[in-house]
């Protein structure tokens, strides 16, 4: 068989053909300074996350080489120094180049429409001018989301706020403005106004009165959320960002959740402003369930979250869609609006008595035992799995028993962060927080090395009870007790590292698994965001 070399010539060229700039430290300031804009990322070919964003990374690049916005790629294996010079510690890290001196993070979503609607904003002043219907017309479509002004020549005020708010909401929306009162009587508003277009419910929102830059930005981050809208990778910042409770209702199928989110559409419209609404799939995002105390694989199912507070209030009934009806969820969310429902808190039970030297706090006794007592109390989060935590238990066995004679002053305390609620967040385990007599509002974190007479040191020089049992300490340093310095704490997993650790350990609880989940550093980069998740020992 014959083949034709110069139609596989092409297909090779044609594979080989990028619009993603391959960048080296020799031609990377040319190209930022020749450029107005770059989106710029920094890689490892070893990175998995950064296989992952490649296509979408190329769609991106695709799209916006028309609107003259550049995307380009560093591997950070070969140029190391000018990896490090931006400050680089993880991949893929992007980030925004007007030149080379001015840099900023891209903090928005690694899917290709986002980088495109993103790096748009970026492009734009932060507030365009629109002098004719044509030009309000392709901008009303431009995004997503769009706000446009329509305000007077001489009213400096609304000018000027409308501005100030779009200079801090520059990366989430669009802004435009016009001065024309035609415009702003063609599209049924009388000057000044502010109409904010969108793709989706009623296609568009106006707000006419009470111009200040808290009520403007309330009424964008309001009307620009969907009355029940899908979260996902794109969209949960969005939500979180928002700053009121968010009602998940969990379902596998996506007829299923178009369905509940039919009937449950009243409830939301009335509760729009107060509390968002959301569907979640549920094969894709079940575990996140476990993070809302509800239980994993029983769909469908309703919880709502509010993370100012760390509150959850998971709906009891679960696994039937006629459980979720317009009436029963009407009720639940009225009573959780109003108060009437406290807040689930998942807890070990409390034990009996406490056995070993270390004082066991579950969330029941957490403020009890943590807060409204006047110790100083040093308190360690732990996960089973964490190996540095089993490394570091019978050290901190010993600190807790040169503490006993002093116990009128001084706990020496462990939480199992995985199947316990904790008000406080934890980004990696162990966690070491002292709680000091007076000041339990305020508590210190230790992030010195993992020895028995450094954490001895650090509860005398940070208590309120100035305890010193130091010297105990050395001794036992002395006698051959093993006090090496630690490694540094090791991140908290994310659900994709807990189930790496459950494949290898095998003895890890569905419960485990899905607490380690919520000890997270943030429950959108372990469940919808693909964040960097290093390797580690324990898993």
């Amino acid at each position: 068989m014959r083949y034709n070399t110069l139609a596989f010539a092409g297909l090779a060229a044609l594979a080989a053909a990028t619009d993603v700039h391959d960048l080296t430290t020799e031609s990377f300031e040319p190209f930022v300074n020749d450029h107005g804009l770059v989106l710029a990322e920094f890689f490892a070919p070893w990175c998995g996350h950064c296989k992952a964003l490649a296509p979408e990374y190329e769609e991106a690049a695709t799209t916006l080489k028309d609107k003259d916005i550049a995307l380009a790629k560093i591997d950070c294996t070969a140029e190391q120094d000018l990896c490090q010079s931006y400050g680089v510690e993880g991949y893929p890290t992007l980030k925004i180049f007007r030149g080379a001196e001015n840099v900023q993070p891209y903090s928005g979503p690694r899917k290709a429409q986002a980088i495109v609607s993103y790096m748009t904003k970026q492009s734009l002043p932060s507030v365009s001018l629109l002098h004719t219907s044509d030009a309000l017309e392709e901008f009303k479509t431009a995004d997503k989301v769009v706000l446009v002004g329509f305000f007077g020549k001489d009213d400096k005020t609304s000018n000027a706020t409308f501005e100030e708010v779009a200079d801090q909401l520059r990366d989430s929306f669009l802004f435009g403005a016009t001065s024309d009162p035609k415009l702003a009587e063609t599209e049924g508003v009388s000057q000044p106004a502010i109409v904010l277009y969108k793709t989706f419910d009623e296609g568009k929102n106006t707000f006419e009165k009470g111009f200040t830059k808290d009520t403007v930005v309330e009424f964008a981050k309001t009307a620009s959320t969907p009355l029940i809208g899908e979260v996902g990778p794109e969209t949960y910042s969005s939500y979180m960002a928002a700053g009121i409770p968010l009602a998940y209702i969990f379902a596998e199928l996506p007829a299923e959740r178009e369905s509940l989110a039919k009937t449950l559409k009243p409830v939301a419209e009335k509760h729009k402003g107060k509390l968002n609404f959301a569907t979640i799939d549920a094969k894709a995002f079940g575990q996140h369930a476990g993070n809302l105390n509800l239980e994993v694989g029983t769909w469908p199912a309703f919880a709502i979250q509010d993370s100012a507070k760390n509150q959850k209030f998971p709906f009891a009934s679960q696994g039937s869609a006629s459980d979720l009806s317009e009436k029963k969820i009407g009720k639940f969310v009225d009573d959780v609006v109003s108060g009437a429902v406290e807040p689930s808190i998942k807890s070990e039970p409390i034990p009996e008595k406490q056995e070993g030297p270390v004082t066991v706090v579950v969330a029941k006794s957490y403020q009890d035992l943590v807060i409204d007592n006047e110790k100083d109390v040093l308190l360690e989060f732990y996960a089973p799995w964490c190996g540095h935590c089993k490394a570091l238990a019978p050290k901190y066995d010993e600190l807790a028993s040169m503490f006993k004679s002093h116990s009128d002053k001084v706990t020496i305390a462990k939480v199992d962060a995985t199947l316990n609620d904790v008000p406080d967040e934890i980004q990696g385990f162990p966690t070491i927080k002292l709680f000091k007599a007076g000041s339990k509002d305020s508590p210190v974190d230790y992030t010195g090395p993992r020895t028995v007479e450094d954490l001895a040191a650090f509860v005398r020089d940070n208590g309120s009870n100035k305890i010193d049992v130091t010297g105990a300490a050395t001794e036992s340093a002395e006698a051959g007790v093993e006090t090496d310095q630690m490694p540094m704490q090791a991140p908290a997993a994310t659900e994709k590292a807990s189930e790496t650790a459950s494949g290898m350990a095998g003895k890890a609880t569905e419960g485990v698994k899905a607490k380690i989940v919520e000890a997270a550093k943030v429950v959108k980069d372990s469940m919808l965001v693909d964040d960097d998740v290093e390797d580690h020992d324990e898993l």
